[in-house]
This record gives structure tokens, C-alpha cells and sequence, in this order.
């Protein structure tokens, strides 16, 4: 009788945990269809849900509305979509490092792989005169040429979580200095289009960056959903994931490179937007409550958090519209202070 009390508790608890994880991911994906429709209603010239669902349908239905359909089609959706497509990259990639490196620090913009990317960039645009499409590739190429160097850099017979991290904050500030450095060689009209590019934009949003993007979570994602399965063993620690036949090393380096993969082709498409890798997974994780998973609600913040920002970054300011990643860096900055305030009353080191 006890045997088969215990047997209903741990079931219940199970029941509980499984609905309090489809109560978080429904008010998520609410939230996202407010964010999607706001982002295609708001701007100088509104345009009404009915008409946002006549619009979308046209293709289909051939109800056509040249001016409506061009404001919604044209020019609002492709920056909503490509918002949706870097909030999920990002998110993806930040969710990874954060529960393989067991640090809610660890996220490519704090350990190197976004410095990386940038300094590609800058590369590509003050030595080499690069812009457009080209800037996009070399900063794709940096992003993983640097988790390269920082995976390279870290191995001792093995990687350790301690290791990366370290290893990484240390790239990037490598990064940081050659971003310096070339900006004091730069001219200056150099200087602004780097700049520009460094903190990040959704304003270029077309098929051109959107295709590329949507191709490659087309791959990773999948790819993602079949490495992190071997996460939950791994976090009781390599040796005793060895023994329950887990490949340690071989997973790590599969999820170091699905997650670079995410923020690289991300950070080409927008360019290094700060923070929403860094806030998705623990405010999920937030929300969840213990209640486990967290990629898919990671993903679905991330989408919520980038919409939402663009949002601000458009509208906020009068007759200003300033680039998505000022709005994610001052968020990001104030929840990193809070995480870093929550951490030192429990006690323990973020």
C-alpha cells in the first residue's frame, strides 16, 4: 500500500510539473501572437487585425489591397519574421551554453562568441572594405573560427565548464582590443557603418538575410532537439554520464557547435544584438519553476523578447527610431544586475 501511495504521489508531482510546463508554454505563445500582431498594427500608418488577416491571406485569396498589402507584406512582416528567427537563434544558443557550462553567465555574448563575430566584421568593413552580404559571412566566419580557438584553447585531455568560461571572457576581450585598434586606424565614415553594424539592427530585414537564417534553423533545430536529450545526464557529472553511456566529450563538442551555429548565423543576420541569448533561459527558467524543459520556452521568449524590443526601438521615442540592440542592451544590462543581486543574497556565485 505504501509502495503504491509513493507510486501516486510521484505520478501527481509529474502531472503537475507537465501542466505547469503547457500553462507557461501557452501564455508564451499568447504572448508572442500579441507581440506579431502589434509589431504589423503599429507604425505611421496603422493597420487594423482584420485587415493584418486579409492582408496575410491575399496571396491565397487574391483579396487584394495594394497600399495595405504593401505596408503589411512588404515592409512589416519581413522585419517581424526576422525578429521571431534571431530571437529563437539567440535564445537557442544562449539556453545551450547556460545549461552546458552550468553558469547563467555563459552565453555567447559573454564568452567570446559574439566579440568574435564582431571583430569579423569590423574586419570586413575597415580593412578590407567589405559591406552588405560579405560583412554577414566574415562575421559568421569569426564566430566560429573564435568557438574554435576557445574549444581549442580549453582543452586539457578534455573540456571543462570552468575552463570554457574562462577561456572565453578571455577571447573576448581580445576581441574587444582588435575592435579597439581598428577603430583608431579607421576613417570615419568607417567608423560609423561598424558601429552601426556592432549594435545591432533589424532595419535591413529582407528575403536576402531572412532565407539564410530560416535554412540554417531548419538544420540546427532538429540537431538541437536530438543532442540536448543527453543534457540531463550530463549535468549529474562526466563520470557518472560515462558510466551510463553517455559520450561526454563528443556531446559537449555537439552542443558547442549547434549553439555557436545558432548565435553565428543570428549575429550575420541582425549582427551581435546584446542580451536576449543572455535573458531567455533563466527568465524561462523563471517561469518553469523546476518545472523542466526550458529550450522551447527559452526560444519562445527570445521571439517575445526581440519583437518586443524592436517594438520599443521603433516606437518609444518620437520621430527617433533607434536600433533593436539598444533597447535589448539596456534590458539585458538591468537583469544581469538583478540576476547578479539575487545570486549574492542566496550566497552563491551567478
Amino acid at each position: 500500500m505504501t509502495v503504491l501511495a509513493g507510486s501516486d504521489g510521484i505520478h501527481a508531482i509529474r502531472r503537475s510539473l507537465a501542466a505547469r510546463r503547457r500553462r507557461v508554454t501557452v501564455i508564451l505563445l499568447v504572448a508572442l501572437l500579441v507581440a506579431i500582431t502589434a509589431s504589423l498594427y503599429f507604425g505611421d500608418y496603422p493597420v487594423a487585425p482584420a485587415d493584418i488577416v486579409r492582408s496575410l491571406l491575399s496571396p491565397v485569396t487574391g483579396d487584394v489591397n495594394k497600399g495595405v498589402d504593401f505596408i503589411v507584406l512588404s515592409v512589416r512582416l519581413p522585419r517581424t519574421v526576422l525578429a521571431i528567427l534571431t530571437g529563437i537563434a539567440f535564445a537557442l544558443s544562449g539556453a545551450i551554453f547556460q545549461t552546458l557550462l552550468r553558469n547563467p553567465l555563459a552565453s555567447p555574448d559573454i564568452i567570446g562568441i559574439s566579440h568574435g563575430a564582431s571583430a569579423a566584421a569590423v574586419v570586413c568593413i575597415v580593412v578590407l572594405g567589405i559591406s552588405g552580404i560579405g560583412v554577414s559571412l566574415g562575421a559568421l566566419a569569426g564566430a566560429l573560427a573564435t568557438a574554435l580557438a576557445i574549444y581549442g584553447l580549453a582543452w586539457r585531455g578534455g573540456v571543462t565548464a570552468y575552463r570554457i568560461v574562462l577561456v572565453g571572457i578571455g577571447m573576448a576581450a581580445i576581441m574587444s582590443a582588435v575592435i579597439s585598434y581598428l577603430f583608431t586606424r579607421a576613417r570615419l565614415n568607417e567608423v560609423q557603418e561598424a558601429l552601426a553594424w556592432l549594435v545591432g539592427s533589424l532595419n535591413a530585414a529582407s528575403l536576402n538575410n531572412i532565407i539564410p537564417l530560416a535554412a540554417a534553423l531548419a538544420v540546427l533545430t532538429p540537431a538541437t532537439i536530438y543532442l540536448v536529450r543527453g543534457l540531463d545526464v550530463m549535468q549529474l557529472g562526466d563520470d557518472a554520464a560515462m558510466a551510463l553511456g553517455n559520450r561526454v566529450e563528443w556531446t559537449r563538442l555537439g552542443l558547442i557547435l549547434v549553439a555557436v551555429g545558432h548565435a553565428a548565423f543570428a549575429t550575420a543576420a541582425v549582427g551581435p544584438v546584446a542580451f536576449v541569448a543572455f535573458v531567455s533561459g533563466p527568465i524561462a527558467r523563471f517561469l518553469l519553476a523546476g518545472a523542466g524543459g526550458g529550450f522551447l520556452q527559452s526560444a519562445l521568449v527570445g521571439a517575445t523578447v526581440m519583437l518586443g524590443s524592436d517594438m520599443v526601438a521603433q516606437h518609444a521615442l518620437p520621430a527617433t527610431q533607434l536600433p533593436v540592440g539598444v533597447v535589448t542592451g539596456i534590458f539585458g544590462a538591468g537583469f544581469l544586475l538583478w540576476l547578479l543581486a539575487a545570486s549574492s543574497r542566496e550566497g552563491r556565485v551567478a
